[in-house]
């Protein structure tokens, strides 16, 4: 899944089987919308997505959203998930980052959280867990912030002041996980955490 741009953004599917052709689907949702990001497994036999509707500006403003679909095409079963505004670091907006991963606590969902400060939108991370079976329902969320804009290429860029999680890779033997983001929309950078320690910081800090 990707921003797409169908008459403002939304959210394109493509598949492969072996990452040399690749096929577009139909979008996802009407344009406005943005941070797609599908689920490693369907949920009760469904595929499943999370994203945020939003405008054709900088979006203001920002909801996480939880859609079901039988084939990829036909999106529904629409079920508000987080809202802008649980913490002072997420005030103006949230949106999902990288896939979800199953852990035995729940869904562990890395997403982004931005306020609007007098030196304009400022990008940060955290994460939360969410119920296996029905993902819109939070039952852990950290209060924190987890990576914030600290570091010159976190800061200095093309858009200054964000970390914004794109991906993750997890080694299910050893349980350590890389986690990518963009910095200040200039370069994708690289930070490091076990999966358990995640879960447990969420458990610890939840509001």
């Amino acid at each position: 899944t990707w921003c797409n741009g169908y008459h403002g953004p939304t959210i394109g599917v493509g598949y492969t089987h072996d990452f040399k052709t690749f096929y577009q689907m139909e979008n996802a949702f009407l344009p406005f919308n943005r941070n797609g990001v599908l689920f490693p497994r369907k949920i009760n036999g469904k595929f499943a997505m999370f994203s945020r509707p939003s405008d054709n500006g900088h979006t203001p403003f920002g909801d996480i959203y939880y859609s079901e679909s039988p084939d990829m095409v036909h999106w529904g079963h629409h079920r508000y998930v987080l809202g802008a505004g649980a913490s002072p670091w997420s005030s103006t907006k949230v949106g999902a980052g990288p896939i979800p991963i199953e852990t035995s606590e729940g869904w562990l969902l890395i997403y982004h959280g931005v306020l609007t400060s007098c030196n304009g939108f400022v990008y940060s991370m955290s994460a939360m867990l969410l119920d296996l079976e029905q993902p819109w329902k939070v039952i852990h969320r950290a209060a924190p912030y987890m990576l914030s804009p600290q570091m010159i290429y976190e800061c200095v860029g093309d858009v200054q002041n964000v970390v914004f999680p794109c991906a993750a890779l997890l080694d299910v033997d050893t349980g350590k996980m890389a986690i990518y983001y963009g910095a200040a929309d200039t370069v994708v950078a690289m930070a490091f955490a076990q999966v358990d320690e995640m879960v447990q910081f969420v458990k610890d800090h939840s509001d």
